[in-house]
């Protein structure tokens, strides 16, 4: 089964050589996601809650055209540029999830993100509905 390419339209853009999210049967796994405007192509200012915010709003305009929700989210990847964060993130996640049931979840501090960003997510969704 060959694998599927989806690029977002309304979504941020990807600022490298990758698309959206790859499909290959029954998943998507989407390409990390940091706190860009779609429209304008920055990224927000503010602190980490308000950038991981952002995220989560693009990665529901991401979800929402391949006619999915949060609720189709079986597994996150978190990347932060500071554990100090992880508090902060935490609740904006929470509230993401809340109603949809959360997914598994990994977290991982790293050296820096593109643009600066102090926060991205990539998520693996289930494509097909049961």
């Amino acid at each position: 089964m060959p694998k599927q390419r989806f690029l977002t339209e309304k979504g941020p853009r990807a600022i490298g050589p990758y698309v959206t999210a790859a499909i290959h049967g029954d998943t998507a796994y989407l390409s990390g996601v940091i706190p860009v405007e779609p429209e304008t192509g920055k990224l927000v200012p503010g602190d980490a809650a308000a950038q991981a915010r952002q995220v989560f709003k693009n990665l529901g305009i991401i979800v929402g055209e391949m006619g999915l929700d949060f609720g189709d989210v079986v597994k996150t990847t978190v990347f932060l540029t500071d554990m100090a964060y992880f508090a902060a993130v935490n609740e904006v996640y929470a509230q993401a999830f809340e109603g949809a049931g959360y997914p598994a979840r990994s977290c991982v501090a790293v050296q820096a993100l593109p643009m600066g960003a102090l926060v991205e997510i990539e998520c693996i969704v289930a494509v097909a509905k049961e």
